[in-house]
């Protein structure tokens, strides 16, 4: 069955960097867009970053452009992140998704933490 499976997160100090992973399974990988987004307690989902199935990458949210990057290896089936000089209000639960023409997967999330 499909799955995605995110890691990586964790508590870290603000200025920290973290990366965080997301293992795509139960479909072919490198046909799928993949994105990042993250919800904090109280706030709505925000889309963060996204990859086409072409590797074109977009950084979506202006509060972390210039700080993450997205990047994908198909042959791994996985789908980074990679967040630098983190703030506190980066602190969310971070998700990945897959998006083909209408259907779309989601991970179960993994927490991130920036706190001194």
């Amino acid at each position: 069955q499909v799955q995605l499976v995110e890691s990586g997160g964790g508590l870290v100090e603000p200025g920290g960097s973290l990366r965080l992973s997301c293992v795509a399974s139960g479909f072919t990988f490198s046909d799928w867009h993949m994105i990042w987004y993250r919800q904090a307690p109280g706030n709505e989902r925000e889309l963060v970053a996204s990859i086409t199935s072409g590797a074109v990458t977009t950084i979506d949210a202006d509060s972390v452009k210039g700080r993450f990057t997205i990047s994908r290896d198909n042959a791994k089936n996985t789908v980074y992140l990679q967040m630098n000089s983190l703030k506190p209000e980066d602190t969310a639960v971070y998700y990945c998704s897959a998006v083909r023409r209408i259907t779309r997967y989601w991970g179960q999330g993994t927490q991130v933490t920036v706190s001194s």
